[in-house]
């Protein structure tokens, strides 16, 4: 795996950073393709229960690498190394930089994601995959590819308008204006301020970690069946995810921890 992308596992939990930090971890097609391969590395772990998705140095992601735009102003307008790539993936409904966000929703366990400094455009659109964003208060972010008088192409559209509604989105879209953290929580784009939002993040993923992790995933999916399923269907997956948990060996060990007053210790 590439070095744009770090991977520590501890406890369950996945730190998970972008590690372009002279570059405020701007994305080129190396990062894209580094950020894919990252979340597409935990998928079949056993190990791991949640993610905590974050950024080193001063910012999260502060959106395309300049030599991206660079090589859209190129006369021969092809995909090079360090362009966003916008061919459609083998076998998936995504291109590389929209299954860079894309990959966080795919992945059973819950993904949260500690955000500073920027998270603009391609940032912006990153921090959107996560299922949970923990926000310092003075964070810029902004779906800024107007500004390159472009559209955002990294799943926005998917991920956005669920969280602050069509309208907002608009707004967002049309204007690429700039939003701090707080702002952001009042739309509805994060979850929650914090003054240390790696710190918070990775409190919360220790603590979703100590939980049955089969219910989390089933949680996950539920949850994110919600857009899609009718009524009727959101009745129905409840009843199935709940009939597969009753009596099974992690669910009576959470019934007899609380108890026993104990940690659980589970499968």
């Amino acid at each position: 795996m590439s070095d744009y992308v770090t991977i520590n596992i501890e406890d369950g939990v996945a730190d998970v950073r972008l590690n372009r930090p002279e570059k405020l971890n701007a994305v080129d097609g190396k990062m894209f393709r580094a950020i894919v391969e990252a979340g597409e590395s935990l998928k079949d772990r056993s190990d791991v229960r949640v993610a905590v998705l974050s950024g080193n140095g001063r910012s999260f992601c502060a959106g395309l690498d300049f030599s991206s735009f660079q090589a859209m102003e190129s006369s021969s307008g092809e995909n090079s190394e360090n362009s966003a790539p916008i061919d459609l993936l083998e076998g998936r409904m995504t291109h590389m930089g929209q299954q860079a966000a894309w990959v966080w929703q795919e992945l059973e366990i819950p993904v949260i994601c500690a955000l500073e400094g920027h998270a603009l455009g391609a940032g912006f659109q990153i921090a959107m995959g996560p299922d949970i964003r923990i926000v310092h208060p003075d964070t810029k972010m902004s779906v800024l590819e107007i500004r390159w008088g472009l559209v955002p192409d990294m799943g926005a559209s998917v991920l956005l308008p669920p969280l602050v509604g069509i309208d907002k989105t608009k707004e967002l879209y049309f204007t690429g204006k700039m939003i701090t953290g707080t702002e952001a929580v009042e739309l509805g784009v994060a979850t929650r301020t914090s003054a240390e939002p790696l710190k918070a993040a990775m409190e919360l993923a220790n603590e979703i970690a100590n939980k049955n992790p089969d219910a989390i995933r089933r949680m996950k999916t539920i949850l994110n069946g919600v857009a899609e399923n009718s009524t009727a269907e959101r009745f129905a997956v409840e009843r199935e995810n709940i009939g597969a948990l009753i009596g099974t060996p992690n669910q009576k060990e959470a019934v007899r921890a609380f108890f026993e007053k104990r940690e659980p210790v589970f499968e």
